[in-house]
């Protein structure tokens, strides 16, 4: 009988300690203070509007509502001015998924991983290339660093080191939805297009901070974007 009771007991304070740890991440996320580490799928995208989430251009006389909307579940961000939609959490070691499609014509945008808090285009960040015919670049900005093959590459004296991707362009036509899912684990990033491996890197310099997605050219939608536990 004893026995049982302790089981019980012990099975209550497990539950009742994830369910601590879940409520924590959940007020990071919130409050955008700490370092969240994902122990469960976290959606940094409700569907409803930007909660968790702040709109940045640096022209302060430009409306941020004029370039960032949310409509029948879907981020609308008209390209212009530049600027970024970001988390007001930090992340480290997730896998994110983002879902993406240009409903005119596709120029340019991106993911940026580990971004730093300074509200500057661009930050010091490790980007996940957008740029149509390019998703799966990587590219290091303001000095960050990443290894490829064992080689690093770094380079402070540039705005951007630009790591091409494996293969051909994966990416899907104008108008239908793209899917990137990104793993960083550690300094460890690797990217993918649609299912295909397009690029892997070791040793990066930034491993945990904001994420961010690109105003950066033309008219982009954005879905369906969460944080997962990587393993």
């Amino acid at each position: 009988m004893r026995q049982t009771l302790g089981k019980v007991l012990l099975s209550l304070i497990a539950a009742w300690l994830l369910s601590a740890a879940i409520g924590c991440q959940k007020i990071q996320q919130m409050t955008g203070v700490g370092v969240i580490r994902p122990e469960k799928k976290m959606m940094l995208f409700n569907g409803k509007d930007f909660n968790g989430l702040e709109r940045f251009i640096p022209d302060p006389a430009v409306n941020v509502d004029d370039v960032w909307q949310v409509k029948d579940g879907v981020i609308h961000c008209t390209g212009k001015p530049k600027g970024f939609l970001r988390t007001k959490s930090e992340y480290a070691n997730y896998h994110l998924h983002v879902e993406w499609r240009w409903p005119n014509e596709p120029t340019n945008s991106g993911v940026l991983l580990h971004a730093t808090s300074e509200k500057e285009v661009w930050p010091q960040c490790i980007e996940a290339q957008l740029k149509v015919g390019q998703a799966g670049d990587l590219v290091l900005m303001k000095g960050a660093g990443v290894a490829i093959y064992g080689q690093m590459h770094q380079d402070a004296s540039k705005k951007y080191v630009v790591i091409p991707k494996r293969r051909p362009s994966s990416e899907q036509p104008p108008e239908l939805w793209n899917v990137y899912d990104i793993y960083c684990k550690d300094d460890k990033i690797v990217l993918y297009v649609n299912g295909m491996l397009q690029n892997e890197g070791t040793k990066a310099t930034e491993t945990s901070g904001k994420i961010c997605l690109q105003s950066e050219g033309s008219p982009i939608e954005f879905r369906n974007i969460y944080v997962a536990p990587v393993y």
